[in-house]
């Protein structure tokens, strides 16, 4: 791809997307197993230059969680390739009537829905988003312009360029996945500013880029958001439940936005739960940052200040306090998430409902860890991301975030009086 500037990849993707929302359904199918079979294929050149990226990465001192983020291999190639067969399996969201009534004239009236267009994307140290992104847009009748950062630049490049063979192969235009990683800084203002070409803009990653890209972008965007994710441990919440939900919810994959950054102990469970819970988090190697009544309950806590209530850490670090009541436990949440995931860990039917009920956050759960707010796991196949804003799409999104609706009228002769 040698293009000289990237206005010419935007409109290259907005000629694509036009064959792409043609297609049927088996043609993307076919399109996204052929995707799957060259990423297995080319697993070696995949990996050589994710090599790359990292030992990048570690020289500019970018940090364990995202080096994580940023990682490929064997294993994480062949998840790729699974997440993309999923993707081709799942019903087609394209055509799919959700509403439509007749009308007293006669006229009857169908909403549809339909592509977007061009989806663009704005991203770092994610090489998985590259093909997570390109498969639903694709699956979904889009084109898709990908802007994935500087940190993965060397995987990007390879796996785009696998992507776009694989496409070719299937007799399916190349120019339906784009890049604007060659252009920097430049690639990315064009995404959100490509008025005209861009149909929507998708943005994950740190809470900087992604404020970055809402304020300055003139294109629609889904907000994704940072994730101050909590856990509220209730007075009834089961021992073994409550240790082993939060270091899962903590442990499992710290770099990860749906992994747990506030434990809430109910000030009645306290003694009974939080040297539980914070000794099977040390001995994960989490550190914990705790109030006073933390630190009086477990040793080696790190005294907890205001920070740490706003901190998302995206490592093995947590912030566990203590709570007074539900109400209490709520009043915390609403200042301090960012409106990604919550969950409480309860017996009592009651506060469970008041908590399902009154936290406003894209996910809130119940007696099960938050790194299940997960496309993949939700049964999407994989995910654009996960949308903390309220409009058009909320929580994980897949395919059907992915598309817009268009009224269909059939007459037969009516006028308007």
């Amino acid at each position: 791809m040698t293009d000289q500037t990237p206005q010419v990849r935007l409109e290259r993707a907005k000629d694509a997307s036009r064959s792409i929302a043609a297609l049927t359904s088996d043609d993307k199918a076919r399109a996204l197993e052929a995707i799957a079979v060259a990423l297995e294929s080319n697993a070696a050149p995949i990996i050589e230059a994710n090599a790359l990226d990292i030992a990048r990465g570690r020289a500019d001192g970018i940090g364990e969680s995202l080096i994580d983020r940023l990682r490929l291999d064997d294993k994480r190639v062949a998840a790729l390739a699974s997440a993309v067969r999923q993707v081709a399996a799942l019903p087609d969201p394209v055509g799919r009537v959700v509403g439509g009534h007749r009308m007293p004239n006669g006229v009857a009236l169908e909403q549809v829905r339909v592509p977007f267009g061009v989806v663009g994307a704005i991203y770092e140290a994610r090489p998985n988003v590259t093909v997570d992104i390109a498969a639903l847009a694709l699956r979904s009748g889009n084109a898709v312009v990908l802007r994935g950062g500087s940190a993965a630049l060397e995987s990007n490049t390879v796996l785009v360029r696998v992507m776009r063979e694989a496409l070719e192969t299937a007799g399916i235009t190349a120019e339906a996945i784009q890049t604007v990683d060659d252009f920097g800084r430049d690639g990315a203002k064009a995404l959100m500013h490509g008025r005209g070409f861009i149909d929507v803009l998708v943005p994950r990653g740190s809470a900087g880029l992604i404020e970055t890209v809402v304020t300055e972008s003139t294109v629609p965007v889904i907000e994704t958001g940072a994730g101050n994710v909590h856990i509220l441990l209730d007075e009834s919440a089961p021992d073994d439940w409550a240790r082993d939900i939060v270091v899962n919810a903590k442990a499992q994959r710290p770099s990860v936005c749906n992994a747990v950054e506030t434990v809430l102990v109910h000030r009645q469970a306290a003694p009974r739960l939080i040297p539980l819970v914070a000794s099977a988090l040390q001995s994960e190697g989490v550190s914990v940052h705790g109030d006073d009544i933390v630190a009086g309950l477990v040793s080696n806590v790190i005294p907890a200040t205001e920070e740490d209530w706003e901190t998302e850490y995206l490592s093995l670090d947590i912030a566990i306090k203590v709570v007074d009541s539900l109400d209490d436990a709520l009043d915390h949440i609403r200042r301090y998430s960012t409106g990604h995931t919550e969950s409480i860990i309860s017996t009592d039917s009651r506060n469970i409902e008041r908590f399902l009920a009154e936290v406003d956050s894209a996910v809130v759960m119940a007696n099960a860890s938050t790194r299940f707010t997960d496309g993949a796991e939700f049964g999407f196949g994989a995910e654009v991301g996960i949308s903390t804003q309220k409009l058009h799409a909320r929580g994980p999104m897949g395919l059907a975030e992915l598309t817009s609706t268009k009224w269909l009228a059939r007459g037969s002769g009516q006028t308007r009086g």
